[in-house]
C-alpha cells in the first residue's frame, strides 16, 4: 500500500508483521532502556534515546528494508512534522535510498537540522502536517515516488509495534502511548494484546481527531496550536483507526496545561529529556491506575529555546511526601526485653539501680517508601 490510500480494506497487519519487523532492525537498532520514574509510579520507554530521537525510525527503517526485500527501489517521499522526516532520512542514509522529505514551514529547527544532517532533501510546506502531508501526495503522483505515511503504511505500523515486543519482558498490565496518528499504538497494541496488556491511547484537548473517529463523530477539525506537534494531526489513519478500533481499550484526553507540567518534571525530577508528544504518554498515565504501568516517552527532539521558555514559565507543585506504609512484627517480637540482658555483666551488682522500665515502641519490620 501506498502511504495515504484510503482504501485499506484489503490491507491487514499481523503479529508475524512485527516479528519479522524485529528480525530486520535488530541488526540496526538496539533496544532502548526502561527506567522507573518513582514520583509519577510508572516505568518509561526511553524513544527518546532512539537513533534520531525518536521511535518514527523504527516504522521508516522496516518499511525500506521491506521495499527492498520486495525489489521496490523507488526514491521514498514522506510528510511528516519532523520525527518521521528524521527516522526516513537516517534510514534512507544508512541503506543508500534517495529520499524527501515535505515538513510544515512551522516545525521544530532541530528537526528540520536533523533531516538536513542525514542527507535527504527538505522541502517546508504549509502550515500543518497535513498541509505538507497534500503536497507530498502531488510531488508523488507527478515524480512516481514512493508515498510513505509516517502512520497509515503496514511497513511503518509493523515497524513501531516492536516496541511493544521489547516491552513484553518488563510484563505490563498497563501500556500508555501518545495518538497522531495512531500508527505507534496501532503497532503496540498489536505486539502486546495477545498477552492480555490494556493499551491506552494519550490526546491533548483539541487535538483529538482519534478520538472523535473512534467515536463515530463525523467531520474533520483544525487541530488547535499544542506543544505536542508530532501528534498535532487533522485525519488520523484509516487503517490505524480501523486496527485500534478492535485493539485499544481507551483514549485519555489530557489539558495542555498538564502536558506542560509534566515535560518539565520529567526534565527535572527524572533528567529525561521529552518532547511535547514524548511527555504525553505520561501526563495521561497520572489518570491511569495499574500495578505495573508504561508510559512510552515517544521521543526527545525538543528545541532549546522551547525548553529553556518552559522551565521559567512553568512551576510544578512539588511533589507530595511520601507515605511510609508500616508492618509490625507480632506482640511477642515486640516486647519488653529483660533488664538483665540490657546491663553489661561487668557492671552487675547489687547497688546497681537500674531505672525504671520504659515504653518500648513497636518495631518496625520494614519501612517503604510509597510515592503518592
Amino acid at each position: 500500500m501506498d502511504g495515504d490510500s484510503p482504501d485499506v480494506g484489503e490491507v491487514r497487519v499481523s503479529a508475524a508483521d512485527v516479528l519479522a519487523a524485529q528480525a530486520r532492525l535488530r541488526r540496526y537498532l538496539p533496544p532502548t532502556p526502561l527506567h522507573h520514574a518513582e514520583r509519577f509510579g510508572c516505568w518509561l520507554k526511553l524513544e527518546n534515546l532512539q537513533r534520531t530521537g525518536s521511535y518514527k525510525v523504527r516504522g521508516a527503517l522496516n518499511a525500506l528494508l521491506a521495499a527492498r526485500e520486495r525489489g521496490d527501489h523507488r526514491p521514498v517521499i514522506a510528510a511528516s512534522a519532523g520525527n518521521h522526516a528524521q527516522g526516513l532520512a537516517w534510514a534512507a542514509y544508512r541503506l543508500g535510498v534517495n529520499a524527501i522529505t515535505v515538513m510544515p514551514r512551522g516545525a521544530p529547527q532541530t528537526k528540520i537540522a536533523g533531516v538536513a544532517h542525514w542527507g535527504a532533501t527538505v522541502r517546508l510546506h504549509g502550515d500543518s502536517y497535513d498541509e505538507a502531508k497534500a503536497f507530498a501526495a502531488e510531488l508523488a503522483a507527478q515524480n512516481g515516488y514512493r508515498l510513505l505515511s509516517a502512520f497509515d503504511d503496514p511497513d511503518v505500523i509493523a515497524g513501531q509495534g516492536t516496541v511493544g515486543l521489547e516491552l513484553a519482558a518488563l510484563m505490563p498490565d498497563v501500556v500508555l502511548v501518545p495518538i497522531g496518528g495512531g500508527g505507534l499504538a496501532a503497532g503496540v497494541a498489536l505486539a502486546l494484546k495477545a498477552q492480555g496488556v490494556k493499551v491506552i491511547g494519550a490526546q491533548v484537548e483539541g487535538v483529538d481527531a482519534m478520538r472523535r473517529a473512534l467515536n463515530g463523530e463525523a467531520g474533520l477539525r483544525e487541530p488547535r496550536a499544542t506543544l505536542a506537534d508530532g501528534v498535532r494531526v487533522k485525519d488520523p489513519g484509516r487503517l490505524t483507526r480501523r486496527m485500534l478500533a478492535d485493539l485499544l481499550d481507551d483514549i485519555v484526553v489530557v489539558r495542555e496545561a498538564e502536558l506542560r507540567e509534566t515535560l518539565v518534571r520529567l526534565a527535572l525530577e527524572e533528567h529525561v529529556i521529552a518532547e511535547g508528544a514524548g511527555a504525553l504518554a505520561l501526563a495521561a498515565g497520572r489518570r491511569v491506575a495499574g500495578r505495573r504501568k508504561c508510559a512510552v516517552v515517544s521521543g526527545g527532539n525538543l528545541d532549546a529555546g522551547v525548553l529553556a521558555q518552559l522551565l521559567s514559565d512553568v512551576r510544578p507543585r512539588a511533589p507530595r511526601r511520601p507515605r511510609r506504609r508500616q508492618r509490625e512484627l507480632p506482640a511477642q517480637a515486640v516486647a519488653e526485653p529483660a533488664i538483665a540482658t540490657l546491663i553489661p555483666a561487668a557492671q552487675s551488682s547489687a547497688s546497681f539501680s537500674a531505672p525504671p522500665p520504659r515504653a518500648v515502641a513497636p518495631a518496625r519490620a520494614h519501612d517503604e517508601e510509597i510515592y503518592a
